[in-house]
């Protein structure tokens, strides 16, 4: 049977296909060639394939029955390890909620989705890189929202920062947003030695980047600290850009590599797995950017899914060097696959 649908996948279709929560969708479908065996093999181990028993040319009569072996084998196989997870970090802005004027709002079917996996006995953490306000500021931005979340469960760059200018005695020269400064509350920035930034938003000016500059270039060793390193997010009336931008605008001009705090670092998720008390396999990232979410992840041993919203991009699918374990519609989604696939939480 495998056999004989394989043949008909190489003969009859040829499409690009990604895990959703029930399934595989076809992204595309086109008939320029015909499929390789390798191809062929791989689309038989992501999961089911949401197409009509015409478009697969399934013999008449056969359609149900080869639909569902292939199911069962497919789900057998590519998505096996969802029933390994015992512990789900989730990236925060473009995952549960799309920020703008007034706070933002919840992207639908997130705040169910989030007390679904809190409910069911996993281990849940949330990982930010959002640095225009504190951690307990924005934990009740999120409460406002609908969502029930302790700020012992958030990790964000700044209080890992903090930590570190205090072990280094640092002194810093900050070029972050006005609602972030409290973070840095104690950390003495007279004569800085060493430049932090974080997403200023409109603070990035010429002057104050040209400021910046100063610093680290009067420095016999310059020392630039990133909260975070991502290009762009989205908020709810557009993309905007994120501080990875002006970091490398600054590591260009003053000549020095930063030193990123945030994802997608090795340490930063080190300490996120160690709170949760699991081995990097029993774990997955859910996040909107592949590179830093997705990506990061995977560099320290975990799954990754990227979910199709916030600053997703068709593009994303074909990246040239991260590929997410899975990509979902949604959080809610996510959270439906996880959870209907575990052998320890609910059904």
């Amino acid at each position: 049977m495998e056999h004989f649908f394989k043949k008909h996948l190489m003969t009859h279709f040829n499409g690009f296909i990604a895990p959703v929560s029930d399934g595989v969708r076809v992204i595309e479908r086109v008939t320029t060639r015909p499929r390789t065996d390798a191809e062929c093999d791989a689309i038989l181990t992501q999961g089911c394939l949401e197409m009509s028993n015409e478009e697969l040319h399934f013999p008449e009569g056969r359609a149900p029955r080869m639909r569902s072996s292939v199911s069962r084998m497919a789900a057998a196989s590519g998505m096996e390890w969802l029933k390994s997870v015992k512990g789900v970090i989730l990236d925060m802005c473009g995952v549960l909620y799309d920020s703008g004027e007034g706070g933002g709002q919840a992207i639908p079917g997130s705040i169910e989705a989030v007390k679904r996996l809190m409910d069911s006995g996993l281990t849940v953490r949330f990982c930010t890189n959002e640095t225009q306000s504190t951690r307990e500021q924005f934990v009740q931005k999120l409460r406002v929202m609908g969502f029930d979340i302790s700020v012992s469960h958030v990790f964000s760059p700044a209080p890992a920062l903090v930590r570190i200018l205090r072990e280094r005695r640092l002194r810093p020269h900050l070029l972050v947003h006005d609602g972030l400064m409290a973070e840095f509350e104690g950390v003495d920035t007279s004569s800085p030695n060493c430049v932090v930034i974080g997403d200023a938003a409109d603070k990035f000016s010429y002057q104050n980047l040209n400021e910046a500059f100063r610093v680290l270039i009067g420095q016999e060793k310059p020392l630039l600290f990133s909260l975070g390193r991502g290009r762009y997010y989205k908020e709810t009336d557009g993309l905007k850009l994120d501080v990875g931008v002006f970091m490398t605008a600054l590591e260009y001009a003053g000549d020095v590599q930063a030193e990123v705090v945030g994802k997608p670092a090795a340490d930063f998720f080190g300490t996120v797995l160690k709170d949760m008390s699991l081995q990097p396999h029993e774990v997955v990232m859910i996040g909107d950017d592949l590179v830093n979410d997705v990506g990061g992840a995977q560099s320290c041993g975990m799954k990754g899914i990227q979910v199709r919203t916030g600053k997703y991009r068709p593009s994303d699918e074909q990246h040239a060097s991260v590929r997410a374990d899975a990509y979902m519609d949604d959080l809610a989604a996510a959270a439906h696959a996880i959870l209907t696939s575990s052998p320890t939480t609910e059904r």
